[in-house]
């Protein structure tokens, strides 16, 4: 049973991360977006994407990666699982984040450049980069 959750695991964080990618980069054309169509466009788009695949993946994602701590409790004893957990925690934040930036655009509310979606679409890549390395290599 435990490989099958962890193969859920897996398959829903990479659907996770793969909307954290695409969202931001849908932020930085929204942004630039200079008529109408365009921006109605992007909304549908950037909703879509936020409410049917980001976020019942990120659910199921930190349900499963729930279903194997209750499986193999001795993780919680372990450092490189604290780091692990205090990341997930704070890409959540970050996926919240990306809620909001959501929420604005389709107000018509957009407070940010392009630029800053650009640099804002970078941060997951260190959450992926410092969660795998920690899974992998277990450090602590």
């Amino acid at each position: 049973m435990y490989l099958w959750i962890k193969a859920v695991h897996i398959l829903f964080m990479v659907c996770w991360f793969a909307g954290l990618f695409y969202l931001p980069r849908l932020f930085v054309y929204h942004a630039e977006a200079a008529d109408q169509q365009g921006r109605t466009r992007f909304q549908t788009m950037e909703r879509r994407l936020y409410w049917g695949i980001m976020l019942p993946s990120m659910v199921l994602t930190v349900a499963s990666g729930l279903w194997l701590l209750w499986l193999m409790p001795v993780w919680l004893q372990q450092g490189w699982m604290h780091a692990k957990l205090t990341l997930v925690v704070l890409l959540i934040i970050y996926h919240h984040v990306c809620g909001r930036y959501v929420r604005q655009f389709a107000a018509e509310n957009n407070r940010h450049s392009s630029r800053f979606y650009r640099l804002f679409n970078e941060v997951p890549v260190l959450f992926l980069c410092a969660i795998v390395a920690l899974v992998v290599v277990k450090p602590f």
